[in-house]
């Protein structure tokens, strides 16, 4: 790809971390204090080079720290303000600029554990829910939060409280397993909860398909020994489909993914954050083997709402409580989770539903409609994932073939657009890879190929599958040897 685009895009980038930073300060001026350098606010623009396999490496921790998040009333003032109430591992146990910097992300984490703001009511019931965010670095890499909030022990009307763990690893399944323990424990005592963590924290993170056994002991109940299975499909086990599906039917589904795909602006609204968080990870996954490199914010605090001002890409995912303060937003889309809602698109372009190839939005449906009602998240994800891989195989899987390689071995190759561009068949496909390719997701992913030529991946298994398949089909017809 060429040096200028590369300039640009660094360019754009920059200035827009620059704004989210100004945003996060002018949260923390009144209170004197240093903007956090951990937050979910910046453009997300991973290291592609690394799979997911590769940054959930043997003997990685499980988890970073767990935090409990407890709403404290204001001093002087109405309402409440989250504070960190326990924290394990404990401060002293880190290093000084391991804890300096632990400090300004804690900061953070306290926003996304109640992002809808200060005002709460004390309860006296309250449904648990579980929900994800992520923390990107100012370097590119990401943390991802896990948090359950539930209602602490106790007698009479209390508001909520939060545990939130933060780790490397993305895999939301095992880690709302944890919670499940963490709660149990909390039950009886804070105490019961620190020789659980401990253990957790010094098993090695499995293999996918694999399982580790954590040993615990709970007075009265004995040691207990706690399974904790990581998903054959490591890709996608950070993902579950199901509520998704269940907001959104299959023709919806196919309009926010072409919208998506397109790199547009998308905002996503609910009352329940675990909806939010669950529905924003899986529009992501739809674009495998593609990377979202945009704004990713799957649940924004209500005192950082400024970020839908934002011109460039994003996904973000906003409570109904905060609806009227994006709605006066226009070229996005803003989609509507709601059970029951009137209008699933409360504001559109217009354009998603001619955006993707007509015979391939038929392909989609059709796979799509093979899932049954009755299927685990684990088969769900691999019908839906599937259906949509093969999208992306149908439309780019000739990739390679337009990718020229030097002489020496060494050097990184070159991609042609236009004879890519070209090449797609049938033709009907090819004003949708045309504007694909402009994308910054497609231009990470031919850089990527472009600088490891023998790298193979999940997709270039799919893409050598298909291409055998045609070949074979075009053999048994008499049409001789064709490809791409």
């Amino acid at each position: 790809m060429s040096r200028e685009r590369d300039e640009r895009d660094t360019g754009t980038l920059r200035r827009l971390s620059n704004a989210f930073s100004n945003i996060n300060a002018k949260l923390h001026k009144d209170r004197g204090e240093r903007a956090p350098s951990g937050s979910n606010m910046g453009p997300q623009v991973p290291d592609s080079s690394r799979t997911q396999d590769q940054s959930n490496a043997s003997g990685q921790f499980f988890f970073e720290y767990l935090v409990v998040v407890s709403l404290k009333r204001r001093r002087g003032q109405e309402g409440y303000e989250p504070q960190i109430t326990y924290q394990f591992p404990k401060r002293d146990a880190m290093g000084q600029s391991q804890r300096e910097e632990e400090e300004k992300s804690l900061k953070a984490i306290t926003l996304f554990c109640f992002p809808e703001g200060v005002t709460w009511a004390p309860l006296t019931e309250y449904s648990s829910e579980t929900f994800s965010f992520v923390l990107t670095e100012i370097d590119g890499s990401r943390r991802n939060g896990y948090c359950r909030r539930l209602l602490p022990s106790g007698k009479g009307a209390r508001p909520p409280e939060a545990y939130c763990i933060i780790s490397r690893v993305a895999c939301f399944g095992l880690f709302s397993k944890i919670f499940d323990e963490v709660e149990k424990r909390r039950q009886k005592s804070m105490a019961m909860i620190y020789p659980f963590m401990q253990s957790l924290r010094e098993a090695p993170f499995p293999a996918p398909g694999n399982t580790v056994k954590i040993k615990s002991f709970i007075p009265e109940s004995g040691t207990e020994i706690i399974s904790l299975t990581r998903p054959t499909d490591s890709w996608l086990e950070h993902v579950d489909f199901r509520t998704l599906f269940r907001c959104l039917g299959d023709e919806e589904v196919l309009q926010v993914f072409a919208a998506t795909v397109l790199e547009r602006r998308i905002i996503f609204i609910a009352d329940e954050l675990s909806t939010l968080s669950q529905v924003i990870h899986a529009v992501a996954a739809l674009l495998y083997p593609f990377t979202w490199q945009h704004t990713f914010i799957s649940i924004v605090p209500k005192v950082l709402i400024d970020v839908v001002m934002a011109p460039t890409p994003y996904l973000l995912g906003v409570t109904r409580n905060m609806l009227e303060l994006v709605t006066d937003q226009s070229d996005l889309l803003i989609v509507d989770l709601s059970d029951g809602a009137e209008e699933r698109f409360i504001i559109r372009l217009g354009d998603e539903d001619a955006i993707l190839p007509t015979k391939l939005q038929e392909d989609l449906l059709k796979a799509l409609s093979a899932r049954q009602p009755n299927s685990t998240a684990e088969e769900l994800n691999r019908v839906i994932s599937e259906a949509f891989l093969s999208f992306f195989v149908n439309t780019v899987g000739h990739f390679a073939s337009h990718v020229k390689r030097g002489g020496s071995g060494g050097q990184p190759g070159v991609f042609n657009k236009k004879g890519f561009c070209k090449a797609t068949e049938p033709k009907a496909s090819r004003h949708f890879v045309k504007l694909f390719v402009e994308t910054q997701m497609f231009d990470i992913f031919i850089q990527e190929v472009e600088r490891h030529p023998n790298r193979e991946g999940f997709f270039h298994k799919k893409v050598a599958e298909y291409e055998q398949k045609k070949k074979s089909e075009k053999t048994k017809s008499g049409w001789g040897r064709v490809g791409f």
